[in-house]
This record gives structure tokens, sequence and C-alpha cells, in this order.
């Protein structure tokens, strides 16, 4: 197949962006819409917890198996179907009853919205084969997230307070249309020389992993630690299962050999956690806004830009700075100032003055901004291209359940706290523990920044990819170092 022109890859990637744009969004605004949820259907904070994520959850679930199916079948074949999906579940979420609906049609969205993120990854990574080039377009990417940001809470609160939190799912409906018909025109189909067969054992304890573990952090205030114990047990036997089974297959789901790379598994980690402080970041920053302090939506939209707009600005820069001069600087940076984000929060109660607000909000959005591009980036570069579908699914996969995990874990914890009390008298302490755990996320990432980006480092991942794929020829150090 010849190589697309700058032109027709700008349109590919225009393309791919948007698949993004349109799930990113509906996490985004839908966020802004919980208290209204919880008020008209009566939710828990645990019925909230649900309602965002059974989406990530499934996502995180079906998000290999997407990858790797469209690494076999083809990659547009499959980003198309997805559309397709998560445009139907889209409106079905828009005409839900009650609570278990939305949370029953969220999965729909999410089985579609599996197939996009990755399955468009792995096609800019097969349009985009130079390096510098790719590492450019992954910061646009990566720029996407903060657009999503800065607009999705503005678009939400002005749908839910002039039109209802329904429509906030009306607006998939023209984007992923529209998205469908440029695929269709514009981007080239493409898969791997050789198919990778399914692994419905490797899939089955991936689903069972996720769904107990988030449920049993999720129910344990409601439920108690003793109900959910047989969850907690399922999981690490599923976990255990994952360690055992997989590295016995030829083409395994999970891949074991990619985490022999530290680059790999060291951006694997900094994306669960840096994906925990986010998710755990809005459902705090929404509940906060809105219930504590009695803003509407829209107000409370505005109160999160100085965090989104950051994001949006610094996530090409981080592109950029990922292509000239590697992973490095940029986590050190995101994790800086994530961590400091957390503590103003933690140790000062910055939700109490609107300047240390404003300030603990600039600095997370600072640090998400830079941390996108360097995970995505060290996630597929180095790996065999024929692999790029897996690779970039298990970069997605820790993002998603990172985010799920994040809204889990601070949800539980802010429900333990709060009690029979409510939200305006007990959140502010209740919620002191959850930003300690959102704090230490922000370490993760500075520590894994540090130590996975270095010589040594890039040397293991020179090593994982000849184990992957035997017919490259290793590079020398020096080599390496230069990449």
């Amino acid at each position: 197949m010849p190589e697309p022109s700058p032109r027709r890859r700008l349109l590919v990637l225009a393309v791919c962006c948007t698949s993004l744009l349109i799930v990113s969004l509906d996490v985004t605004a839908l966020n802004v819409a919980l208290p209204s949820v919880q008020r008209e259907l009566h939710a828990t904070t645990a019925g909230l917890q649900w309602t965002v994520d059974a989406y990530t959850l499934v996502l995180a679930s079906l998000l290999m198996l997407a990858g790797s199916t469209a690494d076999r079948v083809g990659r547009k074949r499959v980003f198309m179907a997805g559309l397709v999906v998560f445009t139907a579940g889209s409106l079905l979420c828009s005409l839900a009853p009650d609570l278990s609906s939305p949370v029953a049609f969220r999965m729909v969205q999410a089985v579609g919205g599996s197939m996009l993120n990755p399955v468009a990854m792995s096609i800019i990574t097969n349009t985009f084969t130079d390096p510098r080039e790719r590492a450019r377009a992954i910061g646009v990417w990566g720029a996407v997230v903060g657009l999503s940001m800065a607009a999705g809470p503005l678009v939400g609160g002005l749908l839910v307070e002039n039109v209802g939190w329904r429509s906030i799912f009306w607006v998939n409906l023209p984007v992923g249309l529209t998205a469908l018909l440029l695929t269709a025109a514009l981007v080239p189909e493409s898969r791997a020389p050789r198919a990778r067969r399914p692994d419905p054992v490797g899939q089955v304890l991936v689903v069972v992993l996720f769904g107990t573990l988030t449920y049993a952090i999720i129910q344990a205030p409601e439920s108690g630690a003793v109900a959910v114990l047989p969850y907690a047990a399922l999981a690490a036997a599923a976990l255990l299962g994952l360690l055992r089974y997989e590295p016995r297959r030829a083409e395994p789901l999970v891949d074991l050999r990619f985490f022999r790379s530290a680059p790999f598994s060291g951006a694997t980690v900094i994306a669960v956690g840096a994906f925990a402080a986010l998710g755990g970041f809005l459902f705090l920053s929404t509940l906060y806004l809105q219930n504590v302090r009695g803003l509407n939506a829209l107000h409370a939209a505005l109160w999160m830009l100085p965090m989104a707009v950051p994001t949006f600005l610094c996530a090409p820069l981080s592109g950029r700075l990922v292509g000239s001069r590697g992973p490095r600087l940029p986590l050190l940076v995101a994790g800086s100032a994530m961590t400091a984000s957390a503590v103003l929060f933690a140790a000062f109660e910055a939700e109490t003055s609107n300047v240390t607000l404003f300030a603990g909000y600039v600095l997370f959005g600072i640090g998400f901004g830079f941390v996108n591009a360097p995970i995505t980036n060290t996630a597929v570069s180095g790996m065999p291209r024929t692999q790029a579908g897996v690779a970039a699914a298990i970069a997605s996969t820790s993002r998603q359940l990172g985010q799920t995990l994040g809204v889990a874990v601070v949800g539980a914890v802010l429900a333990a706290g709060v009690g029979a009390s409510s939200y305006r008298d007990a959140f502010v302490s209740a919620a002191r523990p959850g930003w300690w755990v959102l704090a230490g996320c922000g370490l993760v990432v500075l520590g894994l920044g540090a130590s996975t980006t270095g010589r040594w480092a890039r040397r293991t991942a020179e090593r994982a990819a000849a184990r992957l794929d035997p017919a490259r020829v290793p590079r020398t150090a020096e080599a390496a170092d230069r990449a």
C-alpha cells in the first residue's frame, strides 16, 4: 500500500481524534450532570459511581479484545462498527427512564467505545511511521483530551441548565454519524500481516478481575467488608489465573512479554495512576461545587475551566517535548504538578478559599496535560508495528482501569466519611483521605517517570521487542538512546 500523502495523514488524524473527542466529551460532560442525575433519579453515592464506572469498566474490560480483533479483521472495519454501537448507545442513554437504565445503556456505549480509541491509536501508529511525526500526532491526540475537558463541562453545564441531563447524550449523535461518513471516505484499511487467534479464557478472566474488584470497592461502604469479601477473593483468583494461563498461550490476550520492557510497564502503571487521579478529581470536584457550594451546573463548569484550559494548552507542548527530548521531562512535570495539586486539597483544604481552589485546579490541569503524550508514545514506541493494536489497547485499558478505580476508591472513601451526614456539613473532612489517595497517584507518576525512562529502561525495551519479533535486528544502546 502506498504511503498516504501528508494531507491524507492529517485528515486521518482528524477523524481518529473525533472518536476520542466524543468518548472523552461524554465522560466530562456527564460528570457535571451527576448532581442532577442524583436529584432526579434519587441516586446514592454508589449509584453515581456506577453511572460513571459502568462505562469505564466495560471499556477497560474490552479494549484489549478490540485491539487484537482490529489487528486481525481490519482496523477500519472495527472502528466503523464502534462508531455505530457508540452512537446507538448514546441514543438509548438519552431515553433512560430510571437509574438502572442509564447504567445498562452506558455499558452499550462502552462496547462501541472499546472499538474506537485503541483502534484509532493503532491507525495513527500505522499512518505516521516517522517517530518524530508520530510523536507530534500523538501530541495532537493528547490535546483532544484537553479539548474535551474544556468543552465537556461547558457543554454539559449549558445543556443541563437549559434542556436537562439527557441532552448530553444527544451531542454524540451528529458527531458520531459525521465521523462514520468520514471514516468510510478517508481512513485506509489496515491489519496485522498475521492474524492473532482469539483468547476467550483470557477475556473472561479480565472481565471477572475488573468487574469483581470494582464491585468490591464501590459496595464496601454500603454493604460492609464481609459482604464484599467473596468478590475481592474472586478478583484475586482471576488475577492469578491470568498470570498462570496467559504465558502458556502462543497468542495471549495479554502478552506478558510486553511487561519485560521497563518503559512499557512504567507507562502502564503511570496511566493507571494518572487516570485514577483524573477520575477521583472530577468526581470530588463536581459534587463539591454543586452539592456543597450550591452552584448550578453551568457555574460549576466554569469553575472547572482553570483545570481544563491548562490541559488543552500543555498536551501539544508535551507531545513536542516527547518528540525532541523523550518522555522523562513531561512525566516529571506531570507528577510534580498533580502531587502538588492533591496535597493542596489534602493538607490545606484548598476548597475553602477561591484562591487555593483556583491554584489546585490549575496545577492539576498542567499535570494531566503533560502526562498523556508520554504514556501513549512509550506504550507503542519500540514495539513491533504488527502488534501496535495490542500495545495501544493495553495502554488504553490502563487509562480506563485507572479512571474506574479512581472513582471507585475515592467515592468509597467519601461515602464512608459522609455517612448519614449531609454533604454540605461533612464533605471537606470526608474528602481529605480521598485527596491523599490522589496525591499518592501523583507520586506514582513522578517516581516511575524518573525510573523507567533512562538508558537501562530503553535497553529492556529493545530486548522485549526482540522477543516479540525475532526477525527484528536489535539496535545498539547508542542507537536506542538516539531514538
